[in-house]
């Protein structure tokens, strides 16, 4: 039974919830503790006492207390209602909403408890839990619009559109007086009606209603008027492609007439002289003589002005050959007409314009993927610099064509000397750092992130890194972690992204509210469905592989029951080596933090000082020791798995990723549903093959063992391989078809030693590798792997004959070692 309070008392009650508002929190405890002198058991003063507690960073004490204010009146809608704030303050949103739902039962008329609980629908993706909420809150206040506007984006939201048109509709009939002019929530209601025309004149976004007015025009086959509309549209902004396609569609214009739709384009860019899109989207869909003269006028134009972004205008282009052609022989006609007109004229130092701007199109595209030739990109960024030695952008695009190399140390080193050029530039300074990561040195890329950060805060840039959620630098210091055979830090990073990520799914909590009250519907839906395919993000794929592949490599070494930081293997030797490693990495990373705050220092005197260990939140796992000796390897890479196959299911390395998972783990219809998978996006790959034959050969072993049910789903399901293949059979027809490729090479030696072949013959036949005419080293670098985790003697000749082959490429030749100090 909960104590009555005394009217002194429940003023003092009525402090305590004022307190807790306004965030005086010790005045608010003061007053909780005078009450429960008194009244020890009084249930609503623990709950209040609890929330307090809770604000002051004292979680587990709180927990404690709501309990205990529970215990002491199970009746109490706000001692519910204090134990569902909690749990939404720990994230744990389904215990929330049940002790909401506690609390609305004890009292239904509460609207703060209701709105709490909308909120949380909302968060959970619970529409028709919200749309159950919405209606209850309307049918309390139905005099309020936001509640209006909030049932019909709870419709919306659930899939019902018809219903939300119904409930805005049934409230613009209900209004006496027309809302006010400026009134935003209304314009933005409006704009989710049919008759747009009708309602134009009250909306606030003209640029919104112009553009759904074109869109429903050309919908129901107004031509003419849809025409006019996507004409204002262009008017207004002549650079939007979208405009140009709806106007040509509107106008009957079909694909094959090109000259029609070329002279739509020629008006706007007759129009506009200064107009882009007008002149260069034509060469999307222009052929022959057409695309070669409108291409020549356009990259004459572009050079002559040195727009440095002319190739990434047009590299898309590359996927049609001839295209690709003409643009290359185009470029190089530039560069001889400009040589011949300006004889021994130089150009402005630092001006790109001209030849200079020939070369660096010249550059990127035999940089470019598909019209790769490394030694021509090389030539005409040393011709380019021999005219402009002080073009930052020639100096980037050089060690852009030594990363394609594979000579990430001289990449790294020309990148710095383009960053050395323009000290006040972030984006150079951060490419420089990106470089460096790829060149594994870890504690230098943070001492040139450290230029651009605050490094006065607690943690140094590290933490100012992590602050400013800049997952690239993550994800790259991550991967070089790996590389560096750090595998807790680079846990520590994967997991900085994944939390990050978190973060952003969470932020989302306070925009129930916010959008509703502002009124902004259309941009509160948007965020929803982003928030819905949050993790789908090539960002989140790539750390959360990294992480799997950690994971699993910590698991295949049973590094686990050693609680090694990231071995590979077990022996004593390598256990020393990976220690003097780590040390030294620590050693790095403090003093390049150290240097950064004192030249930050030097730089503003005014400045805070660096923080001291006393005010800095200390991290008690700094190195990710713990993450690395973490007992249940398969189960922390398989949070990081799901949200790729939910989100990313045609992601072949998500595939891949999810079947080693679950191999691991004997979960076997999911392994072969992610093999069923990849096989669908790629059965050729050569990592599908080995995953293919591993499973056929593991099934082979286990399927008498396993429920029948699964049997037979495995039976029907995994046709890839018959169970009475000969499967060294399969493999060597495998690796005829495909000797002409490296990485097939590897994979199918990988499975002869799998299968049982004598580990000296498989050896020699990664040897093959090298014989082939290729310039992709990277397979080369694999099993170069192979050889080391073998235990071969054959890694090191292997290593100096692919440095034969691919001299440029750090990885198989790798910088001396320091001499060894005294």
């Amino acid at each position: 039974m909960p104590q009555p309070l005394s009217s002194k008392e429940n003023s003092l009650f009525r402090q305590v919830i004022r307190n807790y508002e306004e965030k005086q929190y010790k005045r608010g405890l003061k007053a909780a503790e005078q009450i429960l002198k008194k009244n020890p058991k009084h249930g609503d003063t623990l709950a209040m006492k609890a929330l307090i507690i809770n604000s002051l960073g004292k979680t587990d004490e709180a927990f404690a207390l709501a309990k205990e204010a529970l215990t002491a009146d199970m009746k109490s809608h706000i001692c519910w209602h204090v134990y569902g704030l909690l749990y939404r303050h720990q994230k744990n949103f389904e215990e929330a909403i049940k002790a909401y739902k506690f609390a609305l039962k004890l009292e239904p008329g509460s609207p703060q408890i209701q709105r709490d609980l909308a909120y949380l629908q909302a968060q959970m993706r619970d529409f028709q839990g919200y749309i159950q909420s919405r209606t209850a809150m309307l049918q309390s206040k139905s005099q309020l619009r936001q509640n209006w506007t909030a049932l019909a984006v709870a419709h919306h939201l659930a899939g019902d559109l018809v219903q939300a048109e119904k409930v805005l509709t049934t409230y613009e009939e209900s209004l006496k007086s027309p809302p006010s002019h400026t009134d935003y929530e209304n314009s933005e209601a409006l704009i989710a009606l049919e008759h747009l025309e009708s309602i134009a004149k009250h909306n606030l976004d003209r640029l919104a209603v112009l553009e759904l007015r074109a869109e429903y025009l050309a919908k129901l086959g107004k031509k003419d008027a849809a025409v006019k509309a996507y004409r204002a549209l262009l008017d207004r902004n002549s650079e939007h492609p979208e405009y140009y396609n709806g106007l040509t569609e509107a106008m009957g214009l079909d694909g094959g007439d090109t000259s029609a739709r070329k002279a739509v384009y020629d008006e706007y860019a007759k129009s506009n002289p200064r107009c882009d899109a007008a002149k260069r989207l034509p060469l999307d869909f222009l052929t022959g003589n057409d695309f070669r003269d409108a291409a020549k006028l356009y990259l004459t134009l572009m050079l002559d002005k040195g727009v440095p972004s002319t190739f990434a205008n047009l590299k898309h282009l590359y996927t049609d050959p001839f295209k690709k052609e003409t643009l290359e022989s185009l470029a190089h006609e530039y560069v001889k007409a400009k040589e011949s007109q300006s004889g021994d004229e130089s150009p402005a130092e630092g001006e790109l314009k001209g030849i200079p701007a020939g070369l660096y199109y010249l550059a990127q595209h035999y940089n470019y993927h598909l019209s790769r030739d490394l030694a021509k990109a090389l030539e005409f960024v040393d011709r380019g610099l021999g005219l402009v030695p002080g073009t930052v952008e020639f100096h980037m695009t050089k060690a852009r064509i030594w990363k394609h190399y594979g000579n990430t140390r001289k990449a790294a080193e020309i990148m710095d000397q383009a960053r050395n050029l323009d000290l006040k530039d972030r984006y150079i300074n951060t490419k420089a750092a990106k470089y460096q990561l790829r060149n594994n040195e870890t504690a230098k890329a943070l001492k040139t992130m450290s230029l651009f950060t605050r490094n006065d805060s607690p943690g140094g840039p590290l933490h100012d890194l992590i602050d400013m959620q800049s997952i690239w630098y993550l994800t790259e210091d991550g991967e070089a972690s790996v590389r560096n055979g750090l595998i807790g830090l680079a846990l520590k990073r994967f997991h900085a992204v994944y939390n990050i990520f978190d973060v952003w799914q969470e932020d989302q909590f306070d925009f129930h509210s916010f959008s509703l009250r502002k009124g902004q519907i259309r941009a509160y839906v948007d965020m929803v469905r982003w928030e819905d395919k949050l993790r789908e993000h090539p960002f989140y794929t790539r750390a959360a592989l990294g992480a799997i592949a950690a994971y699993l490599g910590i698991h295949d070494s049973k590094l686990v029951v050693n609680g090694v930081n990231g071995s590979t293997n077990g022996a004593a030797d390598d256990e020393a080596e990976k220690k003097k490693v780590l040390k030294k990495a620590k050693k790095e990373a403090q003093k390049a933090e150290r240097e950064a705050a004192e030249q930050a220092a030097k730089q503003d005197p005014n400045k805070a000082k660096a923080a001291t260990s006393e005010n800095v939140k200390k991290d008690d796992d700094p190195l990710g020791l713990k993450l690395a000796s973490n007992d249940q390897p398969l189960v922390e890479a398989t949070k990081f798995l799901l949200p790729i196959l939910q989100f990313s299911p045609k992601n072949i390395d998500g595939q891949v990723a999810g079947f080693e998972v679950y191999i691991r783990r004997e979960k076997y219809l999911l392994a072969l549903h992610c093999l069923n998978a990849a096989l669908a996006i790629d059965p050729a790959n050569p990592v599908v093959h080995e995953q293919t034959v591993r499973f056929r050969q593991e099934i082979n072993l286990k399927l008498a063992s396993l429920p029948a049910k699964v049997a037979e789903v495995i039976k029907t399901e995994f046709t890839a391989i018959d169970a009475s293949t000969d499967l060294k059979k399969y493999n060597a027809d495998f690796l005829k078809k495909h000797k002409e490729s490296a990485a097939h090479v590897v994979s199918a030696v990988k499975i002869r030693k799998l299968l049982g072949e004598d580990q000296k013959a498989c050896e020699k036949a990664l040897f093959d590798v090298l014989s082939l005419k290729t310039e992709d080293w990277e397979p080369a670098a694999e099993a170069h792997g192979l050889l080391l985790q073998w235990r071969s003697g054959e890694a090191e000749a292997f290593r100096k004959a692919a440095g034969e082959t691919w001299p440029e490429v750090t990885a198989f030749n790798p910088p001396p070692a320091p001499p060894a100090s005294s």
